[in-house]
């Protein structure tokens, strides 16, 4: 096995997809709240007005109004449905995105734990094999404990 991860290429790609991925669903979100805003001003501005008509040309006008604003309402609710499902699609794209770069980084995990374990089993078996040769060298050297009888 390789020291480097055979498949780096692969995972460098799949985080600009992430990365892609996530600026989608930022933007998304950021179309989402300022849709809620614009909507909230226009409903705020709506209930601000409460003038009296005195006139039925003034009754008219605040009827054409009033009918060009719910039109006007109406619009912003049918891009705030449009924004949420492009939320909701960006949101999917995200978490498969996601999904496919976290598998390949716990196969990246899982490679550098293997090739560590390969590296500590051979610098076993180098050390196993100087002491060993050292043993073998030398097989009268053992350390000896004096005998009770011995000290005088």
């Amino acid at each position: 096995m390789g020291r480097f991860f055979p498949l780096a290429g692969l995972l460098r790609l799949r985080h600009l997809q992430q990365d892609q991925a996530a600026s989608d669903l930022a933007e998304a979100n950021a179309r989402v709240a300022a849709n809620e805003a614009r909507r909230g001003r226009a409903r705020s501005a709506l209930s601000a007005t409460s003038i009296t008509p005195d006139t039925v040309a003034a009754m008219n006008a605040m009827a054409a109004a009033r009918s060009s604003s719910r039109s006007m309402l109406a619009d912003l609710d049918a891009l705030g449905r449009n924004n949420a499902a492009s939320l909701g699609e960006a949101q999917a794209a995200f978490d498969a995105a996601r999904a496919e770069a976290l598998a390949l980084e716990k196969l990246e995990v899982r490679h550098h734990e293997t090739v560590a374990a390969k590296d500590l089993r051979a610098e076993q078996i180098v050390l196993d094999e100087i002491a060993s040769t050292r043993w073998h060298q030398n097989p009268t050297d053992t350390p000896t404990s004096p005998e009770k009888g011995d000290s005088e």
